[in-house]
C-alpha cells in the first residue's frame, strides 16, 4: 500500500517505521513537501515516520491511533467494514436533533454502548443524532474539544470500527448522525503536527492557543488537510453532516474563506454520493451570511446553532443576569419574541456585554428558520456553569414542560441535549483526564479563578481531573420510569409527534410567525398558521387571548380551549397547543 506525508520540515530525510521494518520515503517531484513510500500491510500493521533522524511520530492522516496520540498508528484498510443497511440520508428540514457524548451517555463510554440505546432515540421521535467530538485526545475521559488527530476516532470509545457500527446501527433505525468537528485549534498535549509542517500560525490567535493556518505560507495544505478530513468522515463513516465549532473563531483573510471552501466540497460530495450532506456552524457573530446561500454572497453553510434564542430562553425562565444574559434580562420575553419572529435578538443593537454593537438582520422572506437551531440547553451552556447544573435542578417540571413547547413547536430547527427529555438531574460537568500533570494543574486552577471572580468558592468548583466529576456527568437512566421525569418524558414525544403531524409547526416562514407575550404575566402565545403555543411561566394563572374556539392538542396541565370571550386560562408554570 502506499503511506504519503506532508512534512515540509524534513530537511533531508523521512523514514517509515512499519512493523519494526524501516523504509525511505522518497519526494514527491510535483507535489511540494510531500513524501511517498511504497509497502507491504495488513489491516492494523503499526507504523509511523521519523523527520531527519528524529523520534518516530503517529501519520497526520491515521485512521487508527489504537495507543493514543502520541502512539504508532495502525493501518485501516478501506471497504474493511461491511455495511448492513442502505442509507439514503435524510435532510436537515423536519429535523429533530439529539446531542450526545459518548463518554456519558451511558457509564461504560462506548459507542458499542450507546447504540444500545438508539431504539429509545428513533422511539422519542429524534431525526439525528449529534454526536460531540470523536477524535482521539490523551487519558480516557474528556469533552472531546482538544483533539489533535482529526482523521482518527478515540481507542477508549471503541474507535473506527465501533463508529462505523454505531452509524450504521443508527440507520437501521432510521436516525442520521451528525459530528462534531473542531478545526479551529488542537489540543496542546499529543499534538504532533508542528513538527511536520505550518499547521498553525503566530498571526493570529484563539482563546484556546495557536491558530490553524488558513491563510499564510503553507496554508494551501493545511486547508486541504481540513477539507480532507471532514470529506473522510462523511464518506468513510457514512455521516449524514458535520457541526463546526466556533466558526467565528477561524481567522482567515484569503479571498475564499475556509468555511465557503468546506461547503462547495461538501454540496459536491453530496451530489456524488446522491444523498443528503450538510454542515452545521456554531458561531457567536450573529451574521446570517453564515447560512446564506454562496450564490447569494454567503458562506453557503446549511444551518448554524441560535445562541440569541437560547440565551433569552434561559433568562425567562430562570431570571438569571450574569454575563452574556445581561444583555436579554431587561425584558427576556420580548427578547424570546424578537429571536422566533427576526432570528437573532442581536441584529445590529447594543450588547452591553461586549460593549459595542453586534449582529446583522436576517432577512426573515429568504433565510428559511430550519437554518437555526433551537434549544433550550447544550453541552456549552450546562457544561461551562460552575457546577454543570441543568435546568432540571432549579425548575419546576412545568418550567421544564414549558421550555420544551417553545423549543418542539417554534420554528427553528430544534435539538435537545442528552438527557434533557426527561428532565436529567445528573449535572453535565466540565471534566478531563489529562495526561500531561501540568497541564492538568494548569486547567483545575484555571478553572477555579475563572469562578472565583464571580463569587464562587474554590472549593465547591469540581475537579475536572477528579473521575468522579465524569462519573457524576453520566446519565442515569433508571430516572426515566419515576416522576416527574416519566412524565417530561411523555411530553416530549407528544410534541415531537405534534410537530411530525402538523405541517405548520415545520413551516420555514419566519415573517409569518406572530407572537403576543406580557413581560409583567410572565406570559406568551405563538401563532403558526392555524397551530397557538401558548406558555405561562409565572406563578398565577394567566388569561390570554387567543380568539375564540379551538381544540386542545396538548397541555401540560388539563385546560379548557378559549370561552366566549376568546380568552384561554392557562395555569402557573404550563402550556398548551390549539389548534383552530
Amino acid at each position: 500500500m502506499l503511506f504519503e506525508v506532508w512534512a515540509p520540515r524534513a530537511e533531508e530525510r523521512v523514514t517509515l517505521l512499519l512493523e519494526g521494518s524501516e523504509r525511505e520515503m522518497a519526494r514527491v517531484a510535483d507535489r511540494a513537501g510531500w513524501w511517498r513510500a511504497e509497502a507491504g500491510a495488513d489491516e492494523g500493521a503499526r507504523y509511523g515516520f521519523a523527520l531527519d533522524g528524529g523520534p518516530v511520530r503517529p501519520d497526520p492522516r491515521s485512521r487508527r491511533q489504537p495507543d493514543g496520540p502520541d502512539g504508532l498508528s495502525a493501518v485501516v484498510l478501506p471497504d474493511s467494514y461491511v455495511w448492513r443497511h442502505d442509507w439514503p440520508g435524510r435532510t436537515l428540514r423536519g429535523a429533530v436533533l439529539y446531542e450526545l457524548h459518548i463518554g456519558t451517555f451511558t457509564a461504560e463510554g462506548t459507542l458499542d454502548a450507546a447504540a444500545a440505546h438508539l431504539g429509545d432515540l428513533a422511539e422519542l421521535g429524534i431525526s439525528h443524532i449529534e454526536l460531540m467530538p470523536v477524535c482521539p485526545f490523551p487519558g480516557v475521559h474528556g469533552w472531546g474539544y482538544e483533539g489533535v488527530s482529526l482523521w482518527a476516532v478515540h481507542e477508549p470509545y471503541g474507535g473506527p470500527e465501533a463508529l462505523r457500527r454505531f452509524v450504521d446501527a443508527a440507520h437501521g433505525h432510521g436516525l442520521g448522525v451528525v459530528l462534531d468537528v473542531v478545526h479551529n485549534h488542537l489540543g496542546p498535549s499529543g499534538n504532533h503536527l508542528p513538527a511536520f509542517g505550518p499547521y498553525f500560525t503566530d498571526a493570529h490567535h484563539t482563546p484556546w492557543g495557536a491558530a490553524v493556518n488558513l491563510d499564510a505560507a503553507g496554508s494551501d495544505e493545511v486547508r486541504a488537510y481540513l477539507l480532507g478530513s471532514a470529506l473522510a468522515w462523511l464518506r468513510e463513516y457514512r455521516l449524514d453532516g458535520l457541526r463546526l465549532d466556533a466558526v467565528h473563531a477561524l481567522v482567515d483573510t484569503r479571498a475564499l474563506a475556509f468555511p465557503e471552501e468546506l461547503s462547495r466540497a461538501v454540496d459536491a460530495l453530496s451530489g456524488e454520493l446522491r444523498r443528503p450532506l450538510f454542515l452545521i456552524a456554531e458561531s457567536d457573530a450573529c451574521d446570517p451570511r453564515t447560512v446564506t446561500p454562496r450564490e447569494a454572497g454567503g458562506l453557503g453553510l446549511h444551518a448554524q446553532w441560535n445562541d440569541d434564542f437560547h440565551h433569552a430562553l434561559h433568562t425567562a425562565l430562570t431570571g438569571e443576569s450574569q454575563g452574556y444574559y445581561a444583555d436579554f434580562a431587561e425584558a427576556p420575553l420580548a427578547a424570546v419574541a424578537k429571536t422566533v419572529t427576526r432570528g437573532f435578538f442581536h441584529d445590529g443593537v447594543p450588547s452591553g456585554f461586549r460593549g459595542r454593537v453586534h449582529g446583522r438582520p436576517v432577512d426573515v422572506t429568504t433565510t428559511p428558520a430550519h437554518r437555526f437551531l433551537g434549544y433550550a440547553q447544550t453541552h456549552d451552556q450546562i457544561g461551562n456553569r460552575a457546577l454543570g447544573d441543568r435546568l432540571s435542578g432549579a425548575l419546576a417540571p412545568g418550567l421544564l414542560a414549558c421550555a420544551a413547547v417553545l423549543v418542539l413547536t417554534g420554528p427553528f430547527t430544534p435539538m435537545l441535549f442528552m438527557g434533557e427529555e426527561w428532565g436529567a438531574r445528573t449535572p453535565w460537568q466540565f471534566f478531563t483526564d489529562h495526561t500531561d500533570p501540568e497541564l492538568a494543574a494548569a486547567v483545575r486552577e484555571g478553572r477555579r479563578r475563572e469562578f472565583a471572580a464571580h463569587g464562587w468558592d474554590a472549593a465547591d468548583i469540581p475537579d475536572p481531573q477528579d473521575p468522579a466529576t465524569r462519573l457524576r456527568s453520566c446519565l442515569d437512566r433508571s430516572e426515566r420510569s419515576r416522576e416527574p421525569h416519566a412524565r417530561l418524558l411523555a411530553w416530549h414525544k407528544e410534541l415531537i409527534a405534534l410537530r411530525r403531524a402538523h405541517s405548520d409547526l415545520a413551516d420555514p416562514d419566519l415573517a409569518s410567525v406572530r407572537v403576543a407575550y406580557d413581560e409583567d404575566a410572565r406570559w406568551l402565545a405563538l401563532r403558526r398558521g392555524d397551530l397557538r403555543i401558548a406558555v405561562n411561566l409565572g406563578d398565577e394563572p394567566a388569561s390570554i387571548r387567543l380568539g375564540g374556539g379551538g381544540r386542545v392538542l396538548a397541555a401540560w396541565d388539563p385546560v379548557r380551549p378559549p370561552g366566549a370571550d376568546g380568552a384561554l386560562r392557562l395555569g402557573p408554570r404550563s402550556c398548551a397547543v390549539l389548534t383552530d
